[in-house]
């Protein structure tokens, strides 16, 4: 039963980003919402994790047939779960830093250094971003100093530096490997999206914060429209989602009870499967 009852909530874990996608009114508490969606995949996967354990400690009466059946399927799950957050969790961080020092090696080669760690790339691409860990890097192309004004440049490093400065990218690579490593019927690709977007929404308010709206958002739009995105109400959300980022840099702030709810989703996440499993084994 308890067994069970832990393949079932992480079921249900699992399918909630499949409606919390819908909801856009939650990108207006990023931060909340940003917990919410890795409490729900980490309690999902913890939930996938001590299935089979639990069903060892606690076995149930029945029936011989289902007992071994939900214990076969318990143990599939947990060591599927572990085997895939164990490769994933090495695949995933050596092939990012790999990446990561590969590329920062190549932009101190071919940018030109202006301070510790900014790099400037000759290149006619409008862009700027950032290479986080170890020994970061915020590179900007020729082509965006010459061509945004003062306040949008400003604005823009306020975006990258607050990515450094909070490591949004330990975030996204937590997530994903915590996304990988449930079963692929149960999770979906929109939770990955949904993430990245909501660490931008945050690099974003502290631009904001920094620079002002009207800077930021003229920003987002030149480069948006330097890389040919489309910033139609309705484009489809991804990575650089920059006409969702726009209306959110416009909406208004969210009220103070949605953020109490959104916390409070991310404790009934990691508190609700333990309470069950508790009650049941009583």
């Amino acid at each position: 039963m308890i067994a069970a009852l832990l393949l079932l909530c992480a079921a249900a874990l699992l399918a909630a980003p499949r409606l919390l996608v819908r909801v856009e009114r939650l990108r207006t508490s990023p931060r909340a919402a940003l917990l919410v969606w890795q409490s729900l995949s980490l309690s999902a996967v913890l939930c996938l994790l001590t299935a089979a354990p639990l069903a060892l400690v606690h076995p149930q009466p029945w029936p011989a047939p289902v007992e071994v059946a939900i214990l076969v399927v318990a143990a599939i799950a947990s060591v599927g779960v572990l085997v895939r957050l164990l490769v994933n969790g090495h695949n995933v961080g050596t092939r990012i830093r790999a990446s990561r020092d590969e590329h920062r090696r190549l932009v101190d080669l071919v940018g030109r250094h202006e301070g510790d760690h900014t790099r400037v790339l000759p290149s006619q691409e409008l862009s700027a971003y950032c290479v986080p860990g170890a020994g970061s890097r915020l590179v900007i192309t020729e082509a965006a100093l010459a061509a945004l004004p003062d306040e949008q440049l400003v604005a823009v490093v306020a975006h990258e530096e607050a990515h450094l400065r909070e490591r949004h990218d330990l975030v996204l690579e937590f997530f994903t490997v915590l996304h990988t490593a449930t079963p692929r019927l149960l999770r979906t690709d929109a939770a990955l999206r949904e993430v990245a977007l909501l660490v931008e929404v945050l690099a974003d308010r502290a631009a904001r914060d920094e620079v002002g709206e009207v800077a930021l958002g003229r920003a987002l739009v030149a480069l948006a429209e330097a890389t040919g995105e489309d910033l139609t109400p309705g484009a489809s959300v991804g990575a650089g989602a920059a006409a969702a980022r726009i209306r959110l840099l416009v909406a208004d702030d969210p009220a103070p009870w949605q953020t109490l709810v959104l916390y409070g989703i991310c404790v009934a996440a990691f508190v609700t499967p333990p309470l069950l499993a508790v009650t049941v084994a009583l």
